[in-house]
């Protein structure tokens, strides 16, 4: 059996279950949910005993949860577990009645009762969404972080933000072993042909099954043509009208199409960040695959070799590794920051941008290079010319071994300063 490894987002559900009565736990399948769950489960129970354990995957089960969801509920006292919960959504209206009944009757309903997970992003269905406004936290969980998957230490997002490099370590492993870690639990460090069985699987079991659950598609045999064209646009302006003439579907049905994916966690969008600084931006979202493993997968090519005979195509690779690797840190983390790209209409642009509550933001910009060059910067100058006092830094990441400063809170940073 696979030793347990410790997730960071651990503190973030322990914390939510304190504050509120029901925590949704939601991403992709395999992510690591079901086994995170039952390991907390002893941290989350009451009077000495972990939390009930339940499993739609069980049918059962499901057949309960689904015919009568306000009945299944209540059999339940105590803190309980509801794993796979996309499978059951009358569930959701059920959650809805206990906490409204439970606040018209005493006030509250306790906290930490129920901790549900789903494999599906359905807060995006607005008629499920609009039961759980309100009564429910929700986090997400994504595949391993790089530091996850080797020392567990946590990643070196918040260091950056401080820019503070005096302590950063490759710690032994090579921009392609980072991506190779960085993946789904089952196959983290795995070899090529591994992968492959692996991801073979996992996709068929996401477009034939899990999305036939949710919706009812017409043309569901395109989808894996549709990840496909996604996978090779990775970093990418989407341009849904585009896309769908790709894959042989009308633009309205194409966008459709895509926030499936993006519903079951197989892809994701970056916002584009914009303000009405006098300065026409580009408004369109940047596409990514929620992994890099799985990018390289669709396109048929194993990650060490893109790295030595496809360079322009494995600097798109980077950007997409590094997209996820902020998006998993900034979900198990406390740092407060929403994730965007910033381009404007004559061309210059910043690969990403977090920007925080106060309206703060720092710039990252992606080179596969091995050496930077004030050139490097000039769309992360754009940018600080834009925002002005809120612009708190900005860093070139590259494939070199050290940070180096270009300028007032401009440096230039290894790759392994995110883990």
């Amino acid at each position: 059996m696979r030793p347990y490894i410790y997730r960071h987002i651990t503190p973030r559900i322990i914390a939510a279950l304190k504050a509120s009565p029901i925590v949704f736990l939601n991403g992709a399948r395999q992510a690591g949910k079901s086994t995170l769950a039952k390991e907390i489960s002893p941290d989350i129970g009451a009077n000495g005993r972990p939390a009930d354990y339940i499993t739609l995957d069980r049918t059962t089960y499901l057949a309960s949860a689904s015919s009568a969801p306000e009945a299944f509920l209540s059999g339940y006292n105590g803190p309980v577990i509801i794993d796979e919960v996309q499978l059951a959504p009358e569930l959701f209206r059920a959650l809805k009645v206990v906490v409204d009944e439970a606040r018209q009757a005493k006030g509250t309903l306790a906290n930490g009762q129920y901790l549900i997970t789903g494999s599906a992003n359905i807060l995006a269905l607005p008629k499920l969404a609009d039961s759980l406004v309100g009564r429910m936290a929700i986090l997400t969980l994504y595949p391993f972080t790089v530091g996850e998957a080797t020392d567990n230490r946590l990643g070196g997002l918040k260091q950056i933000l401080q820019l503070d490099f005096s302590n950063i370590s490759d710690r032994g492993l090579t921009l392609v072993d980072a991506i190779k870690r960085g993946t789904f639990p089952e196959i983290t460090g795995a070899d090529v042909d591994t992968r492959r069985i692996w991801f073979d699987s996992y996709i068929t079991s996401i477009l034939q099954r899990d999305v036939r659950q949710i919706a009812d598609l017409e043309k569901i045999s395109l989808l894996p043509h549709l990840l496909n064209v996604l996978a090779a646009r990775t970093g990418a302006l989407m341009n849904d009208a585009d896309i769908a003439r790709d894959v042989g579907l009308n633009s309205v049905t194409g966008k459709f199409y895509r926030t499936i994916l993006k519903l079951m966690f197989l892809t994701f969008d970056v916002s584009p960040w914009y303000r009405n600084v006098g300065k026409r931006l580009v408004k369109s979202p940047k596409g990514y695959l929620i992994d890099t493993c799985l990018a390289c997968h669709l396109l048929d090519y194993n990650i060490e070799d893109i790295a030595v005979k496809k360079p322009d195509l494995f600097g798109h690779l980077i950007e997409n590794f590094v997209a996820t690797e902020l998006l998993k840190q900034l979900s198990n983390s406390d740092i407060k920051a929403k994730l965007y790209h910033f381009r404007t209409s004559d061309g210059k642009e910043v690969d990403f941008v977090l920007e925080k509550p106060d309206g703060s933001v720092f710039a990252i910009e992606v080179k596969r290079a091995e050496t930077v060059t004030m050139n490097d910067f000039k769309g992360i100058k754009e940018f600080q010319e834009l925002t002005g006092k809120d612009f708190i830094g900005g860093i070139v990441l590259y494939s070199g071994k050290d940070a180096v400063p270009f300028g007032k809170n401009l440096w230039a940073v290894p790759f392994f300063a995110l883990w």
